[in-house]
């Protein structure tokens, strides 16, 4: 089961996070203030962004990803996925029933 790492601007961050579990795609979304120094059209930037981890399964990791590029407001939105290898049982239990359809 993957947990999916994207970063968003602050003021798309909470609407990413509630869509996603409105729409069953993630059991929860966590949010994380961050700053971030990157390169962007040959420039380095610094923004303040906010971290999402969005807890879902490998059946809806797809749809998350396609959902996550319509709505995310950068040309190019980070988008990582972390697969666990060990979890509580019951958090997994609890993660696949959050997004059944």
């Amino acid at each position: 089961m993957p947990t999916v790492y994207v970063t968003a601007p602050p003021e798309a961050a909470p609407e990413l996070a509630r869509t996603l579990v409105e729409e069953r795609l993630a059991a929860c979304v966590n949010r994380i203030d961050c700053e971030s120094t990157y390169w962007w059209d040959g420039e380095i930037h610094d923004d303040e962004e906010v971290i999402l981890l969005a807890k879902t399964t490998a059946d809806r990791y797809d749809a998350l990803v396609d959902r996550v590029e319509v709505l995310h407001p950068y040309d190019v939105p980070c988008i990582e996925r972390f697969d666990e290898d060990d979890m509580l049982d019951t958090f997994a239990a609890w993660r696949a029933e959050s997004v059944a359809e």
